[in-house]
């Protein structure tokens, strides 16, 4: 039986998510990229990938049905030949590579088939590849400054080793699913992606937008669902003011959120996303970095009867709890010493995924913080991350919810 599409909640039970399983995006970060492409190191990938098979396997075992981005993407180009458009449009960027490359290369990728051409636009393709490729093609007329000033290895079209976070470039609220906006050049793509596999796959046929406009940046990072009804959107180094307004009011108007919270974090690395600090791990609870616990503020946008407000800045934790209509949001910390609160922070501690009220998927490494959440009455069920956090995100980062129960449903723990 196929799970209802939609979520309302970080914590309604979790029946089917979106994952990317690394691929050879992944190994074409060097050290001379991987800065660049927003990785902190170059990974095994061989461990990554074995890792991510593993967290693959424990959602499958709780139950959980796990679509792969890959497999989605092939299939929807596959029944779809404006799908292979669309992915080919956004590949291919005339500005950088001039008019007779781009027209040689899209030439060249329209015979491509599905599931080659879903590697390719994912894992990128360099020059010398392109070569190898074209070599038996009939010979294109005209010629091409920049590929003779590039260099083989270099990439005529960039890969995206950030798919695999695939929590970043769309969510769903309600019914409806958002295609976000991505702040920084290396991610830019891959909403393209997203976009195309929401639009054309058979399995969401007919499923509506929301958030269309994306008029400014805007990543799923930055989205939590507190409750029905109530999203805390992020703003720091990757959602801007103007993007979360433009959320809040387009979900308003749209009928899928009555209280939007604006977060303000830090606009560096360690804290690129809200969710880097903060994730719900209950009905009633987060896990939350205690350095920020009693500066995080939020300005509340609310849509009532009479428009819409603006109030603030609040403290995050009343506001929240005000939100949500409950007296007090629990919070469990990460680390009893400000030292292992900043480190299992960094190694996304608070970055947690929800398979239900009151458990949740953590990397294993960040002991202390896992102790804590079992000593408050989570039950943590940990995953190793040694490779897969590299390019810093946990299993929340690494997992787009396509549905949840709703948690009007869900019984509240005691």
């Amino acid at each position: 039986m196929t799970a209802e599409l939609g979520a309302d909640s970080e914590v309604g039970t979790l029946r089917t998510v979106m994952l990317h399983r690394p691929g050879d995006e992944l190994r074409r970060l060097t050290p001379r990229n991987n800065d660049q492409l927003l990785f902190d190191g170059v990974p095994w990938v061989d461990r990554a990938q074995q890792e991510h098979d593993a967290f693959a396997e424990l959602l499958r075992s709780r139950g959980v049905e796990v679509l792969l981005l890959a497999d989605l993407l092939t299939e929807a180009m596959t029944v779809s030949g404006a799908a292979r458009m669309q992915g080919i449009s956004a590949a291919v960027n005339e500005r950088r590579l001039g008019r007779a490359l781009a027209r040689d290369l899209a030439a060249h990728l329209r015979g491509v088939p599905a599931p080659q051409l879903a590697s390719i636009l994912m894992a990128g393709m360099t020059f010398d590849e392109l070569l190898a490729a074209e070599s038996g093609e009939p010979e294109l007329p005209g010629a091409s400054l920049v590929r003779r000033m590039h260099h083989g290895g270099d990439f005529v079209i960039d890969p995206l080793p950030n798919l695999l976070f695939t929590r970043d470039s769309s969510f769903w609220i309600g019914n409806r699913v958002a295609i976000t906006s991505l702040a920084l050049p290396a991610r830019l793509r891959e909403t393209t992606l997203t976009d195309l596999i929401y639009a054309f796959h058979p399995r969401f046929l007919g499923v509506r937008r929301a958030y269309e406009s994306r008029t400014a940046p805007v990543e799923g990072g930055d989205v939590l669902l507190l409750a029905p009804g109530v999203v805390a959107v992020g703003v720091g180094e990757r959602t801007t003011p103007a993007g979360a307004e433009a959320l809040a009011r387009s979900l308003f108007e749209d009928g899928l959120a009555h209280t939007v919270l604006v977060v303000p974090i830090a606009q560096e690395r360690a804290s690129m996303h809200l969710d880097t600090v903060c994730t719900m791990v209950d009905v009633d609870a987060v896990v939350m970095y205690p350095a920020i616990q009693d500066t995080l503020s939020a300005f509340t946008i609310h849509k009532g009867d009479a428009g819409v407000t603006i109030r603030g800045a609040d403290p995050f934790l009343e506001a929240a709890a005000d939100a949500m209509g409950i007296g007090k949001l629990r919070v469990i910390d990460t680390g009893l010493d400000t030292v292992t609160a900043e480190r299992e922070q960094w190694d996304d501690g608070n970055n947690t995924l929800a398979l239900a009220p009151g458990v949740v998927v953590a990397y294993e490494r960040n002991v202390e913080t896992n102790a804590r959440l079992e000593a408050s009455g989570i039950e943590v069920l940990r995953i190793s991350g040694s490779e897969l956090g590299s390019g810093r995100g946990g299993p929340r980062c690494m997992s787009c919810p396509v549905a949840r129960d709703s948690a009007a449903m869900e019984p509240v723990r005691s």
